[in-house]
């Protein structure tokens, strides 16, 4: 939807389409200036907008009573245009008559907290909860979630609340603006809500260690916070426990991520926690992303938890506590970790679809008809557990991390984080295992005229009809998003990007040269989609 000037509208706030800032369930634009070619589409103006069609849609959802104002926490990760777009907020939150509250630097699940935390005295439990951050993505990007205590907002949500922010940007005067920044004067107020979220996460650790005060001390843990909103975890979660965490890397604030991408799924960022476990000799290793709700570990002796083997872990962990219960991951998860959850542990495993949100709604919609599940996760170290209200929170998964080594002290086992390792000892790891992204050229007349999303269920359509054809390969018998398929000692899964004109394409195999035949037959069965670049897969399957 396309806001334009009116006669009585602010002449110079331009046009914006805000259809286009929609991200899934978030809010993701460009900020600031920086990055040639990325024009800024979040301005202070769209995001007041933006905050104030979230108030309207907060009333009609929450319908207050003439004598009471809904109150709306707002906090942020530490990008560089985090405090304008912060005051931007408060002015769209309060010039629609509702109280503000400003968390500053704060993590996304500590947002989603609020909205459960029951204490006046901080002005909680807040009605709805607002976190600008755009994740792992680039210095010059930012964006939104939103939460009420019912969880994050859906991709509906985020559609509705972006209409009405077309409209209220079409409409706003120069009058309307100054009285939203006159009324934000007044009614924001300041808590430090991290202090409370962190203390809750301390509390947790000592009753998984029977109320002992401190749990982890001794235990050298170190935290890679990748100069995003997790560095608070070492000073006021870690070292409260007991942990020494000397070494501890990268835990100020610095929106320009000057060290590595605050990403559990970058090989940099994964690779320096790793050296800064092995420099110190450390017992273990946590790295967030950029607000924290990823995350992943390191062992002692270097060894990685994330992706597969992060959900192998926590798997075990909660299947210990639930046992035979069902764990809902993302479609990109390995054959081996279907065969750990399900024949060594004794649990179920229901891969779904990719997308955070997908995963979690989909353990929620699986408990509402009677099959148990207590952990919803993504291979990208998203996580979610029943028993902390299905929050996206990645300082709670290592949280659960905590637990079973204070623990295993507690009962007298020691061995430092090798507790941990034995956990997943038996989880069949392929030899190979890459992610290829086949990109669609939506202006190839190929397309004639359609979508880039018809014409990738399209190639997935003929793919399938190829493996149907091939009594060597074999059609995973439950799948929900895109063709994936097992043969050659290993499998392929090739799906249609949820935002992007990309079909990404995932395969894992016991050795490079089945790797290369699952890719060829990729690469056969797309051959006459001339829209598709192949370039990528060309590279694999000629260079392997």
């Amino acid at each position: 939807m396309e806001a334009c000037s009116s006669p009585a509208a602010v002449s110079s706030l331009g046009k914006t389409d805000f259809l286009k800032l929609q991200n899934g369930s978030d809010i993701r634009g460009v900020a600031v200036d920086g990055v040639e070619g990325e024009s800024i589409s979040l301005t202070e103006a769209v995001t007041e907008a933006i905050a104030a069609a979230f108030a309207s849609w907060l009333v009609d959802k929450k319908k207050p009573s003439a004598s009471s104002r809904l109150k709306v926490s707002i906090g942020h990760d530490s990008r560089i245009s985090a405090k304008s777009l912060q005051d931007a907020v408060s002015r769209g939150i309060a010039g629609a008559g509702l109280d503000v509250i400003q968390y500053g630097l704060a993590s996304t699940p500590a947002m989603f907290n609020s909205t459960l935390t029951d204490d006046a005295d901080i002005f909680c439990p807040v009605d709805g909860s607002i976190m600008i951050t755009a994740s792992h993505l680039p210095f010059n990007r930012n964006g939104f979630k939103f939460f009420t205590n019912s969880g994050g907002l859906g991709k509906a949500d985020i559609k509705d609340i972006l209409e009405r922010a077309a409209n209220i940007y079409n409409d706003f005067t120069v009058e309307s603006l100054k009285e939203s920044e006159k009324r934000a004067a007044t009614a924001v107020k300041a808590v430090d809500y991290m202090a409370v979220y962190s203390s809750d996460l301390v509390s947790a650790v000592r009753r998984a260690a029977g109320n002992t005060d401190k749990p982890l001390e001794g235990f050298h843990i170190i935290v890679d916070a990748g100069n995003g909103a997790g560095g608070f975890f070492a000073a006021k979660v870690l070292e409260p426990l007991g942990a020494i965490t000397s070494g501890s890397q990268f835990l100020d604030p610095n929106g320009l991520f000057p060290n590595h991408i605050p990403n559990p799924e970058d090989k940099e960022a994964m690779k320096a926690i790793t050296q800064a476990v092995l420099t110190n000799k450390a017992d273990l290793g946590i790295i967030f992303d950029t607000d924290v709700d990823r995350s992943a570990a390191v062992d002692s002796s270097g060894r990685e938890f994330n992706r597969n083997r992060l959900i192998a872990l926590m798997s075990a962990i909660v299947l210990e506590e639930h046992p035979g219960t069902t764990i809902v991951t993302d479609s990109v998860t390995s054959d081996g970790l279907t065969t750990f959850i399900e024949t060594k542990l004794g649990g179920k495993h229901h891969r779904f679809k990719r997308g955070y949100k997908n995963v979690i709604d989909e353990a929620i919609r699986l408990n509402s008809i009677g099959n148990e599940s207590h952990l919803a996760i993504e291979t990208s170290g998203h996580g979610a557990l029943k028993e902390n209200h299905w929050l996206d929170d990645g300082a709670y998964v290592m949280v659960k991390l905590l637990n079973k080594l204070a623990s295993a002290r507690a009962s007298g086992a020691g061995g430092g984080s090798k507790v941990l390792t034995d956990l997943v000892e038996g989880l069949e790891e392929p030899a190979v295992a890459i992610e290829l992204r086949l990109k669609i050229d939506q202006n190839h007349s190929d397309l004639k005229g359609g979508s880039f999303r018809e014409y990738g269920e399209a190639v997935l359509k003929h793919l399938e009809k190829v493996i149907d054809m091939d009594l060597k390969l074999q059609k995973a018998p439950v799948n929900y998003e895109g063709v994936r398929v097992s043969g050659h000692n290993g499998w392929f899964l090739l799906r249609l990007s949820l935002h992007d004109p990309v079909l990404p394409l995932n395969i894992e195999a016991q050795s490079t040269d089945d790797a290369v035949k699952l890719g060829l037959v990729v690469r056969a069965a797309v051959n006459e989609f001339h829209a598709l670049d192949t370039s990528a897969l060309d590279k694999f399957v000629s260079n392997s």
